[in-house]
């Protein structure tokens, strides 16, 4: 079996809210949002992990933790065998530039007034990744390796459309030779057309530079093709974690057939594009009810007031996430058959 790259284990991350000026008159606590609620997972060198789920189960949270942009409450993360949180200095920068993240919006993600070449340029500085007299040659290759023309180099920001600034992000993330790249909802912000090239490009890239990848998305259309193992988050938990065929074909989690039942169709095609476009929604409900939120979690199963099957052992006692006679790890009392 192929050591971990990535460990996480027991991982927390908290927010105090604010209260209403009501609840401090009565001296009420400060509400607390719970984000990330004892996570646990392992990255090998070399995968594509998944981590799906709605919008607000955390998982943007979780990708903050691991590349350091939060420091969570309680929990540990491992890279390649070091404890992360106890990093500070020299091997603080190493992991940062061995661990690089994706985000959302490429539009919020660049300095509008940079060109991309000082763009690239800066973390190839920063960093020294290379010798100043090889900056210029090595930002035309990165630009080269997200199929963008030399002289993109010379133009800012706003004259490229959004796919393509995600592009130049995907650049600036590979710039410093990353061994992991954390993609946080890539191409959310991109048109239906355009979501295609980028999801190509990951594939094209994780192959070419044999990078680790965790591709953070509410999209199942997309997991399904980039990923080889799929963790499906809920309230800040996971709830089932497997490979992403058997999964796909046979999920365990009543929350998980849920998200199926309510994507479109999906097919397998050779290339990854015509499945990203259109597709029939199916007739079945995702849940029942909304999204509780993080500062309201209910006890016992968080999902049981949404679930179809839930039963009183649901409402009273948290599910651990374990095979309970399952192919993979599910947080369900009464997982076991398919759906």
């Amino acid at each position: 079996m192929t050591p971990a790259l990535l460990e996480v284990e027991h991982l927390s991350k908290r927010f105090p809210l604010r209260r209403t000026a009501f609840d401090a008159l009565r001296g009420h606590p400060r509400p607390i949002l719970q984000a990330v609620n004892d996570v646990s997972l392992s990255v090998a060198r070399g995968e594509a992990l998944g981590i799906v789920g709605e919008s607000g189960c955390g998982k943007s949270t979780l990708a903050r933790c691991l590349v350091r942009l939060h420091d969570p409450d309680s929990g540990t993360i491992r890279y390649d065998g070091a404890d992360v949180l106890a990093l500070a200095g020299a091997a603080r920068r190493a992991f940062n530039r061995r661990v690089q993240m994706v985000f959302q919006d490429p539009y919020g993600s660049l300095n509008p007034r940079m060109t991309i070449h000082d763009a690239l340029a800066e973390a190839l500085r920063v960093h020294a990744v290379v010798p100043p007299a090889a900056i210029p040659a090595r930002v035309a290759e990165l630009l080269a390796l997200v199929h963008l023309p030399p002289d993109a180099a010379t133009r800012r920001p706003h004259a490229f459309s959004g796919g393509q600034r995600q592009r130049i992000g995907i650049a600036r993330a590979l710039a410093v030779e990353p061994a992991i790249i954390v993609a946080d909802e890539p191409v959310s912000a991109l048109d239906v057309s355009v979501q295609a090239q980028i999801v190509n490009l990951f594939l094209e890239l994780q192959e070419r530079l044999g990078l680790t990848l965790l591709f953070i998305t509410h999209d199942l259309r997309l997991v399904r093709h980039v990923t080889h193992r799929v963790a499906v988050m809920y309230l800040g938990r996971i709830v089932e974690i497997g490979p992403t065929p058997a999964l796909f074909a046979a999920p365990r989690h009543p929350y998980t057939q849920a998200l199926l039942a309510a994507a479109p169709r999906l097919v397998a095609p050779s290339l990854v594009a015509p499945s990203l476009v259109g597709g029939r929604r199916r007739r079945e409900a995702a849940t029942r009810g909304e999204l509780p939120g993080g500062a309201a979690i209910p006890a016992g199963c968080a999902f049981h007031p949404r679930c179809p099957v839930a039963v009183e052992r649901c409402r009273r006692e948290l599910p651990s996430l374990t095979p309970r006679g399952t192919p993979w790890p599910v947080a369900c009392h009464l997982a076991g058959d398919p759906a």
